[in-house]
C-alpha cells in the first residue's frame, strides 16, 4: 500500500471517516487513483450537506496563485465548524514554496487539501512543515505485481469474493489503471446482483475478455509445454490484437520467467517454500513454478528472459527488419516457437 513516512493511505481514510482531520493535507504521486479517492472522501465528510455552499472552495492550480490559496485558507467558516479548501492539480501552482509560512501556523478550521499529481513536490523544506501540523502521503506508481492484491482487496471490501483466474484476467487485462480497474470492478458487482463471487465466466460476459484466450491460459500452456494450445492462443491474439497487445503479454511472461530464475537457487523447492520465497497469493501459483522448473531448465529459463528482452526490443523497432516482422503477431508467433523450442 503507498504510503509516506508509515502513513498508509488506509490509516488517512480512517481517520477521514472518523472526522478526525488535520488542517493541512498534501497528497501526492504518480498513481492518481489514491490521490482522489483520499481528497474524494475528506470532501464528503468533512462538512454537512447545508454547509457546503459558503465552506468549501474547490480551485485548481494553473487558475489560482499561492497568495489567493493562503487567503481562502485563512478565512473563517461561516455557520459551521470548519471550511474545505481543495486546490486540485496543485502542481501547476507557481511559487508553491510559499506556502511554507502558512504551514507554519495553519488556520485550525480549515482543511487545505493539495493535490500534486504527476511527481512528487521536491520542495524537502515545505513538505517537512506540512508534516508537523497536516499529512503528506505519497501515492507511488502500482506495478503490476501487487494488482492482484488490490482486486482482492477491493472485492473484499464490498463483501465479494473473486475467482483467481478472474482476478489475472482482470490484471493483465487493464493493468495498472486503477482508476479503470475499480470502475470494471463496480461494473462487475453490480451484475452479480446477489451473488457473492465474481467468476471468469462473469468477467468474460461483463468486460469483454475471453476466459479461454487469454496472457493467463497462454502462461498456463507455456508451462505446461502444450504447443497445441500457446499456438491457438497466439491466433486468437493476432485476431483480436487491440485488446491482447504484445507488451502486456512480453510483461506477463517476463515477470514469470524472471521469478522461475529464483527457484532454481532454493534449496528447497516445495510449493510451500516457493510461496513463501516469492511471495504468492495462492498455493496454485506456486505449483505453477514448480512445474515451469521441471520442464525447462535453468539455461532454458535464461535464454528465454533473454529472448523476452529481445522480442521487447524489436517491438520497439530496436534490430527489428521489417521485411521479416510486419507486426507484433509474427513477434509474438516466432518469440512462443522459440520458447517451446
Amino acid at each position: 500500500m503507498a504510503k509516506k513516512n508509515g502513513i498508509s493511505y488506509t490509516q488517512i481514510l480512517s481517520d477521514i471517516n472518523k472526522r478526525n482531520f488535520k488542517p493541512l493535507y498534501f497528497f501526492m504521486g504518480e498513481e492518481p487513483y489514491y490521490i482522489d479517492l483520499l481528497t474524494d472522501a475528506i470532501i464528503k465528510m468533512a462538512l454537512d450537506e447545508n454547509e457546503r455552499d459558503f465552506n468549501q472552495t474547490i480551485i485548481y492550480g494553473a487558475d489560482t496563485n499561492v497568495a489567493a490559496v493562503i487567503n481562502q485558507a485563512k478565512r473563517y467558516p461561516m455557520m459551521a465548524q470548519r471550511q474545505l479548501v481543495v486546490v486540485k492539480e496543485a502542481q501547476r501552482l507557481e511559487n508553491i514554496e510559499n506556502l511554507f509560512f502558512y504551514a507554519q501556523k495553519p488556520l485550525m478550521s480549515t482543511i487545505l487539501v493539495l493535490n500534486y499529481k504527476n511527481g512528487t513536490l521536491k520542495n524537502k523544506k515545505l513538505l517537512t512543515e506540512i508534516e508537523k501540523n497536516g499529512i503528506v502521503f505519497e501515492s507511488k506508481k502500482v506495478y503490476e505485481s501487487s494488482l492482484p492484491a488490490f482486486i482482492n482487496n477491493y472485492v473484499a471490501a464490498k463483501g465479494i469474493t473473486i475467482e483467481t483466474k478472474a482476478v489475472s484476467m482482470l490484471a493483465d487485462y487493464i493493468g495498472t489503471d486503477l482508476s479503470r480497474l475499480s470502475g470494471e470492478l463496480d461494473k462487475l458487482i453490480i451484475s452479480i446482483n446477489n451473488d457473492a463471487r465474481i467468476t471468469d465466466t462473469i468477467v468474460e460476459k461483463n468486460v469483454g475478455i475471453s476466459k479461454e484466450y487469454n496472457n493467463f491460459e497462454l502462461l498456463n500452456a507455456i508451462i505446461n509445454r502444450n504447443i497445441l494450445k500457446a499456438n491457438q492462443i497466439q491466433q486468437y491474439f493476432e485476431k483480436n490484437s487491440k485488446t491482447n497487445p504484445f507488451i502486456v503479454t512480453l510483461s506477463v511472461l517476463y515477470n514469470f520467467f524472471s521469478n522461475l530464475m529464483l527457484v532454481y537457487f532454493m534449496p528447497n523447492k516445495s510449493e510451500n517454500t516457493i510461496r513463501e520465497e516469492l511471495k504468492l497469493a495462492q498455493i496454485f501459483q506456486a505449483r505453477n513454478y514448480a512445474i515451469a522448473a521441471r520442464n525447462f531448465n535453468a539455461y532454458k529459463c535464461i535464454n528465454i528472459i533473454e529472448l523476452l528482452r529481445e522480442y521487447d526490443a524489436k517491438s520497439k523497432g530496436i534490430g527489428n527488419n521489417a521485411s521479416s516482422y510486419a507486426n507484433d503477431a509474427d513477434l509474438l508467433k516466432e518469440l512462443i516457437y522459440k520458447i517451446l523450442h
